[in-house]
């Protein structure tokens, strides 16, 4: 009975699943590190942590994994079967798979190449190369058989049958089995190993018992391992049940067989050695096996028919064939199928990994260098801050010194120039008549005249001075906010301005609108003239207004009275020296209304002198008095009124400029101070603009640290799942491709 141990050939399935499984994840992970790189190449703002080489190797990992991974789906394992025609290949396949699949018979039969495979279906079919419609099993004979050989299909064609993995058990587990022609029906021997030898795992060569390999077997044998590096090779030696006719000679003629076979195998091909070559060399009945195998498919005894002396021991040897095959096929298809791809994904999981540990310090470089740079930026942020600081209140405290200064400079210029007042009025000409509209345009000039020389003379001292101060403060606020800004900023700043003129607004028509002059003759010692000498313009004014008052409210009997109050005043200055000016008013308003309302009294004094002195003195003093009269008054002229209108010009302008001048220099300084208020705004504005890229830069900075960071965590994860992936192949390896 035939053993119904689980066959070897499952843990090529397994391994092709394990391995598969394994390129899954490879390619997945490649896949997303692809992406990864990509993402890290194109991004601007990390700086240069990838390269595009590092893409473009990433990129041919993933299409070299992805051809790997087609190939690993289409992997199977492959037995070819050659030998002589009529030496019952297709009869040892069919014994293999049980059932009678392929054709066989005496003579040439197999016209083709035939392979057998598995399906998941329950139904068989056939494709041949040049169409893949699927053909009913039973056409099999017309196709491949030589005796009903179809002309479309040469020795050099293909036909696949596919058969139910659940009528056969040695095809569930992805293996295929090639018939072919006989190697002594062609020629083309170079032609059928380059198309369907190159990638077969195992050759059994189907001998004929009744006769030695032949030259023909063994140069077909002799290209193929020319081909292939030391092919893995089976010998059947079939139709070994004819040896019972001759009991005397079997043993003989099986060492004879045996010794040429492991000479074949050792020494002319030397693909194994003689002690495993024996092993590989075995003495079977097809016929024999198939018919009993289809015998028990069908219900019926196995022994049954005609089956010659000692089918038992063939049946074994035939069994013993199939396990070694088998174990050996495993063995050997998946080292053969899966070793070159398994170092083919170690090498790529070290470039994977050789690309991750290369952009894992690339970042770990750049994050150092962006921290630093940060750091820096802080740093300087800081300082700039701290120097804008105390550049300002050293600037406030500058700004105030220079506007103080103008200030005094503006007042203690402008006093000088009050002073000088004289000297400005003097220099003014033009024609002067005492018309009242000839006398405003004549003010009007006067007045634009003195304006025009005071700020004149104001520009000339304090301009020059002032404005050569400022540029100073000027460039000294520049040259100390320079090192505060960017060099870009730095490209922006300008010289100082000089542009900027002082201003001296004095106002003079409006100061001297109300002024009135007075060129009306005044006799110098006239009535009014004595009273205002004797007690001032202003008191003089005064007095002569109260005199006129009281003539106009008083009686003549008050008068005395009022002489007596002003006497008694006088009696009474050491009240005070402010009461003195009232005084002497009161006493002269006395007197003058006691002459004007006392006549008797006049001429009661008149009569006292005259009586003194005598008459001729009186009539001398009166004729001189009448003749000084005369005088100034022919001399009181355009010029002489002139002269009086500009002395009165001068008193009133110098009373008003003096009133103003705390004006005009605060309104100077305030001028410079603007002005360089301004301009230092415009520089705090360059630092601000400058502190705003330095926060801009250390946020940008922040954020390029971060993708840093996330780029090396990233990275060291894929390293990890390299390192990881790695750690699968090689225990696929330790399994599957290590193991005897």
């Amino acid at each position: 009975m035939e053993a119904e141990d689980p066959s070897p050939l499952h843990r090529f399935v397994v391994a092709k699943r394990s391995i598969g499984s394994i390129f899954d994840q490879l390619l997945e992970f490649v896949k997303n590190g692809s992406a990864f790189v990509d993402e890290a190449v194109h991004s601007e703002d990390l700086g240069p942590v990838a390269v595009e080489e590092q893409s473009l190797e990433m990129q041919s990992c993933g299409t070299k994994l992805s051809t790997i991974r087609d190939v690993l789906l289409r992997r199977h394992m492959k037995v070819a079967f050659f030998g002589r025609t009529s030496n019952g290949k297709s009869t040892v396949i069919n014994a293999m798979l049980r059932d009678r699949v392929l054709p066989s018979g005496i003579g040439h039969t197999t016209n083709c190449f035939l392979s057998v495979e598995g399906t998941d279906g329950d139904e068989a079919f056939l494709t041949t190369e040049a169409s893949g419609e699927r053909r009913s099993i039973s056409t099999v004979n017309q196709l491949a058989h030589a005796l009903h050989m179809d002309p479309a299909l040469d020795s050099g064609s293909l036909v696949r049958v596919f058969w139910p993995k659940s009528r056969c058990t040695l095809l569930r587990d992805d293996l295929v089995l090639m018939d072919s022609p006989g190697t002594d029906v062609t020629l083309e021997l170079d032609s059928w190993i380059d198309k369907f030898c190159l990638d077969a795992d195992v050759f059994v060569l189907v001998g004929n018992a009744e006769s030695t390999l032949m030259n023909t077997e063994k140069l077909f044998f002799h290209k193929v391992s020319e081909r292939i590096s030391k092919p893995n090779i089976f010998i059947l030696h079939n139709r070994w049940d004819a040896s019972v006719t001759e009991p005397d000679y079997i043993d003989q003629v099986r060492k004879q067989h045996t010794d040429r076979c492991v000479s074949f195998l050792s020494e002319e091909l030397r693909v194994v050695g003689p002690g495993e070559a024996a092993g590989r060399i075995f003495f079977v009945s097809a016929k024999e096996v198939l018919s009993c195998r289809t015998q028990r498919a069908q219900g019926m005894p196995e022994t049954g028919g005609a089956l010659a002396e000692g089918f038992q021991d063939r049946l074994r040897e035939f069994q013993q064939f199939e396990r070694a095959f088998e174990e050996f096929i495993s063995r050997s298809a998946v080292r053969t199928k899966f070793e070159q791809h398994t170092a083919r994904a170690r090498q790529i999981t070290e470039a994977v990994r050789a690309v991750m540990d290369a952009i894992n310090i690339a970042s770990a470089d750049r994050k150092i260098c962006c921290l630093e740079e940060r750091e820096e930026q802080r740093d300087r942020l800081d300082f700039v801050r701290g120097q804008m600081s105390r550049l300002s209140d050293s600037v406030r405290d500058r700004i105030r010194t220079l506007t103080d200064d103008v200030a005094a400079k503006v007042s203690a210029a402008l006093l000088d120039q009050i002073y000088a007042l004289p000297v400005l009025v003097e220099e003014f000409r033009a024609d002067f008549n005492p018309t009242p509209e000839t006398l405003q345009l004549y003010k009007a000039k006067l007045v634009q005249h003195v304006e025009e020389r005071l700020v004149g003379c104001l520009a000339h001292r304090c301009s020059v001075g002032v404005l050569r101060d400022m540029r100073e403060a000027q460039r000294h606020m520049t040259d100390s906010v320079r090192p505060l800004v960017s060099l870009s900023v730095q490209q922006q700043l300008s010289a100082p301005s000089s542009s900027f003129q002082m201003t001296y607004d004095l106002t003079l028509p409006a100061l001297c609108a109300d002024f009135r002059e007075n060129i009306d003759f005044r006799f110098s010692l006239g009535w009014n003239a004595l009273v205002a000498r004797f007690l001032g313009v202003t008191s003089g004014k005064r007095a002569l207004g109260g005199g006129e008052r009281g003539l106009q409210v008083s009686s003549p009997q008050k008068g005395g009275a009022s002489v007596w109050r002003a006497a008694e005043k006088m009696l009474n200055l050491q009240e005070g020296p402010a009461f003195r000016s009232e005084v002497m008013a009161s006493i002269a308003t006395g007197l003058v209304s006691v002459t004007s309302r006392a006549s008797m009294a006049l001429l009661l004094i008149g009569g006292v002198v005259w009586r003194s002195v005598g008459w001729r003195v009186i009539a001398l003093s009166v004729s001189l008095y009448g003749l000084l009269y005369l005088y100034e008054r022919l001399t009181w002229t355009d010029g002489s009124k002139e002269r009086a209108l500009k002395q009165q010009f001068m008193d009133h302008a110098a009373h008003r400029l003096r009133a103003v001048v705390p004006v005009t220099s605060s309104a100077c300084s305030q001028q410079v101070y603007k002005e360089l208020t301004a301009t230092f705004s415009r520089l705090t504005q360059r630092v601000d603009l400058s502190e705003a890229e330095l926060e801009g830069s250390i946020r940008l900075l922040t954020f390029r640290i971060q993708n840093l960071e996330k780029i090396q965590r990233r990275s060291k994860a894929f390293r990890n799942r390299a390192t990881d992936l790695e750690a699968q192949l090689e225990a696929f390896s330790a399994r599957y491709l290590q193991a005897d």
